[in-house]
């Protein structure tokens, strides 16, 4: 698959990802949608190292959609540890 592919398979992957954990997050939509965009690369490496299969077999398979989707659901979850430790730490006594 080309780069554009993987683009637009990340936009979506982290749409789907945010309708999933709906919440709010520091950053808005475009750091989700670059959230998937990481998390379809995550997706389809962890595929690769964990089940020993090639999760990234064309735009329309869907092996491809759910190892992107799974990486960005993992990737957005631990988005949201960090920034929300940070955004709890500012505490005024």
């Amino acid at each position: 698959m080309g780069i554009i592919a993987w683009i637009i398979i990340g936009l979506l992957a982290g749409l789907i990802a945010k309708a999933i954990m709906p919440g709010k997050d520091p950053g808005g939509i475009i750091i989700t949608m670059l959230i998937g965009v990481a998390g379809g690369l995550l997706g389809g490496w962890l595929g690769k190292v964990i089940f020993g299969v090639d999760s990234i077999d064309g735009f329309f398979e869907l092996s491809t959609w759910i190892a992107a989707i799974v990486g960005s659901l993992i990737l957005l979850a631990l988005y949201r540890l960090v920034t929300g430790n940070r955004r709890h730490s500012h505490r005024h006594a």
